[in-house]
């Protein structure tokens, strides 16, 4: 009887936490125009390569007090200016998310910003395209939202 309702546990947790992946990771969700600012302060931010850190921690105290900054904390910084807190699920975010996956042809990361910031390819060009192209993308969608 334990066995039944632990694996009933595991399935229903297991369920739960899939559901959640599919739903922040919806190409569809509502865009509003505070994602439009997240992505151009994090742009901003990211003014030249001087102001660029390529070797992404996670950890974004050192990004702040030396102000370089990687792709994963110039988005959580422009986040939390913007709306007061980090939001990972925001369309901001996840729109660079699947422009990473796209530039990447296919691979695996743990976490696609700071994997895709720390691949020794990508170049500080890289980055600003890819902010550059969620950007387009995030106007784009904003104008045909309904008002």
């Amino acid at each position: 009887m334990a066995a039944v309702f632990l694996a009933c546990l595991l399935l229903l947790t297991l369920t739960g936490a899939g559901l959640q992946f599919l739903w922040h990771e919806r190409p569809n969700q509502p865009v509003t125009v505070d994602d439009l600012r997240i992505l151009e302060r994090a742009d901003a931010l990211l003014e030249d390569e001087s102001a660029w850190n390529r070797d992404d921690d996670k950890q974004c105290a050192d990004d702040k007090a030396s102000r370089r900054w990687s792709l994963f904390c110039a988005l959580e910084a422009a986040s939390i200016e913007v709306l007061g807190s980090y939001d990972h699920t925001r369309v901001a975010l996840q729109e660079v998310r699947f422009v990473v996956e796209e530039s990447s042809r296919g691979r695996q990361f743990e976490g696609r910003l700071m994997g895709f910031n720390n691949l020794p390819e990508t170049r500080f060009d890289d980055i600003k395209r890819v902010l550059r192209t969620a950007t387009q993308r995030v106007a784009a969608r904003l104008e045909q939202a309904p008002p």
